[in-house]
């Protein structure tokens, strides 16, 4: 036997619920509250260790308007990016910015990006992610027939295994490639460690493996200095996301750190290191149907039986589009059908007896991750002082 977990709706949801219909939503809309996101921003500033420079992940947050605001309190102009067409797109509407590739891409896409008609000061501010030595001889074949430096970050493997050199011989070839490249210039390291996050704590296994990524992060740091002596002052030693800054408490390994997500904080995101983050993006939906009962396609003899055993299947409610990358958080105890098939047109949802909900009423979903479901609604509504504010456009779909 089930218990009902429906209930009252939350009056924060019941206040957004106004707000949306006030300002005349009526179809799904991806919902931020600025003052959750402020709150969540104001957080980071004070946890961020003396001298931590902090780097912005643009496909977590999509959105020029959003970018903006949380790179103008923390004080950076530094974006991470993971596409050209992303690159490009910010470069126009940040054009101050300082862009690090989050992935290698092909040389290509690079001169592509160089032949755009942009700002000189859009060109000259980003870092291209090289992870090969081949890779490098590549980008220095572009620089010299652009007759332009060109900045080169050099992605390490600190344990991922998702490519990247190494501390060894590997990483030595590729440094000593500066000397014969002359418009390459050497702007230091990328060590992505998503999965210490997933390590367990037990016995110290995570403790552990944090030390091994940064002494993996350190030997290389002495290679760089050893190679390009010089060359490698000043420049940048990049690590982390969301789910692991916060093993950095000071800069003797990393000087900058990459978040995005956190600042909105989807479900994927609630772990133990981001507690102190509160979710600040939603998606808003109206509910079309709300009908006395569930029931199954074919299997209606069951359904009766299924209803006694599970009480949160008294209902059922299709909403206006669905299978999205989320999880339903109000009305309390609304939850997917995973019986009737999904839909992205009208989905179906079941809630228990205790549940209020109304046609037209909205229901509220947290998305499980931010970079692509942000990309999916068009505008999206900010919501503060118990109004929508404003509406802020998302940047166009990219790789």
């Amino acid at each position: 036997m089930f218990s009902d977990r429906s209930g009252p709706r939350d009056d924060y949801f019941l206040g957004v619920q106004d707000a949306l219909r006030r300002a005349g939503f009526a179809e799904p809309v991806l919902v931020i509250d600025r003052g959750r996101l402020d709150a969540n921003v104001d957080f980071l500033r004070r946890d961020l260790p003396a001298e931590m420079a902090v780097r912005l992940v643009a496909k977590s947050l999509p959105c020029a308007p959003l970018l903006r605001r949380v790179s103008s309190s923390l004080k950076t102009d530094r974006l991470m990016t993971f596409s050209v067409p992303m690159l490009t797109d910010l470069a126009r509407s940040l054009p101050g910015a300082e862009q690090l590739l989050g992935k290698p891409v092909p040389v290509s896409a690079a001169a592509r990006f160089y032949g755009e008609d942009l700002e000189p000061r859009a060109h000259s501010g980003v870092l291209w992610l090289v992870d090969t030595p081949r890779r490098l001889a590549e980008y220095g074949n572009l620089a010299t027939e652009l007759d332009r430096d060109v900045d080169i970050v050099l992605e390490l493997d600190i344990g991922l295994h998702r490519g990247g050199l190494e501390p060894g011989p590997a990483l030595a070839e590729t440094l000593a490639l500066f000397a014969r490249q002359p418009r390459l210039r050497f702007a230091g390291f990328m060590g992505y460690e998503a999965h210490l996050a997933k390590v367990p704590t037990l016995l110290g296994w995570r403790q552990r493996e944090v030390a091994a990524a940064a002494e993996l992060y350190r030997r290389a740091k002495v290679q760089a200095v050893e190679i390009l002596g010089g060359d490698a002052d000043g420049a940048v030693y990049n690590t982390a996301g969301s789910p692991t800054y916060r093993f950095y408490r000071d800069t003797q390994i990393a000087n900058e750190i990459s978040i995005g997500s956190a600042l909105v904080k989807p479900t994927d995101f609630d772990t133990d290191l981001l507690e102190p983050y509160d979710p600040a993006l939603f998606i808003a939906t109206p509910a079309l149907k709300v009908l006395p009962a569930t029931r199954i396609p074919v299997l209606e003899r069951l359904d009766g039986l299924k209803r006694r055993l599970n009480p949160n299947l008294a209902r059922t409610v299709f909403i206006h589009g669905g299978y999205w990358k989320a999880e339903p958080v109000d009305p309390p105890g609304l939850r997917t059908n995973r019986d009737y098939c999904r839909s992205t047109n009208q989905e179906m949802l079941n809630l228990g007896r205790r549940g209020h909900l109304e046609p037209d009423d909205f229901v509220f979903l947290r998305p499980t991750q931010s970079e692509s479901v942000m990309l999916q609604f068009g505008d999206i509504a900010v919501y503060g002082d118990g109004e929508i504010l404003e509406q802020w456009p998302v940047l166009p779909p990219s790789g």
